[in-house]
This record gives C-alpha cells, structure tokens and sequence, in this order.
C-alpha cells in the first residue's frame, strides 16, 4: 500500500469468501483494519459470498496449492474487485495478493485485466513479491506488530498444512 500511495490515491478493499476458519476471517479484517488505520487510507470492506466460492472451488478441494482451486479464487476475488472498483468510481484496481510467493502473479494479471475490461476499469499489473518485497512485507508486518498467517486463507489449505505437520 505504501509503494500504491506514491503514485496513486489508495483505497483498500477486503473480500475474502475463501478465509476460513470464522475466527480466521475476523482475525485477517481486524488486522487489515489496523493496517489501514495505520498507513491513513480508505477500507472498503464487502460482505463474503461463502455459499458461491464453496460452490465453485468444492470439486477441486484435493487440488495441490496454485491447483486450478487458487485460479477460480484469484477468479471470484478479482472480479468481484473489478465490479466494485467501477461502483465506486475508482479509475483502476490491483492486487496485493501477487505479494505471497504461492500466488501465481502472471494468472492474476491475466484475470484483472480481463475482468478490467469487462468493467471499464483499469487493472495495474503487479507482482509485488518483486525487488524483495515478499521480505520486506514480512519485516514491516513485524514492526507494526501484526498477525501472519500460516496458509492461504481457504479450509482446503488448512486442511492441508495440517496434514503435513
């Protein structure tokens, strides 16, 4: 958000129906909240569609992490954010997700443009893990004393990293 707000005027948006556990979910907004507090921008904060993203990724829950699963996720995600980005008027949308070394930046990119258009709005294309910046993300989540995370969000990860403890 702080590399965004040199160049643009940076509003945050959370939608994350994949995230769960329920404890999960409020964790990562509250941290996100703090987040925004914390570095003075706008979070627009949007109602989960659980019901719909447990419809679509259901078949490929044995899907290895950056399975076809993480692709109609990056899909639901950055659609939704498109849609919004032009409800509220805003001139373009990115992601941060292209920040974590288990998203596929390249597929993300492809999708936000393709969902940019569809919405008549710009998507800026990013792969923030880039020039150290998966790095130095963690060291600034560390100074501002936030949560991280040890799997992506969704219960097939969970699930996942447990099995493999």
């Amino acid at each position: 958000m702080r590399l965004l707000a040199e160049s643009y005027q940076v509003s945050g948006y959370f939608f994350n129906p994949n995230i769960h556990p329920r404890e999960e979910y409020r964790l990562r907004l509250s941290e996100t909240r703090k987040v925004a507090r914390r570095l003075g921008f706008e979070l627009i904060v949007e109602s989960s569609d659980e019901k719909r993203w447990f419809a679509l990724t259901e078949k490929y829950k044995r899907e290895p992490e950056k399975g076809i699963r993480c692709d109609i996720c990056y899909a639901v995600r950055l659609e939704r954010t498109a849609r919004a980005a032009a409800e509220h008027g805003f001139d373009g949308f990115t992601t941060v997700m292209s920040l974590s070394p288990w998203k596929k930046a390249a597929v993300m990119n492809r999708m936000g443009k393709m969902f940019g258009a569809r919405y008549d709005v710009e998507f800026l294309e990013a792969d923030f893990k880039k020039k150290d910046g998966f790095r130095k993300s963690v060291q600034m989540s560390r100074d501002m004393g936030l949560y991280r995370q040890n799997y992506c969000g969704c219960i097939y990860s969970l699930r996942s990293s447990k099995e493999k403890d």
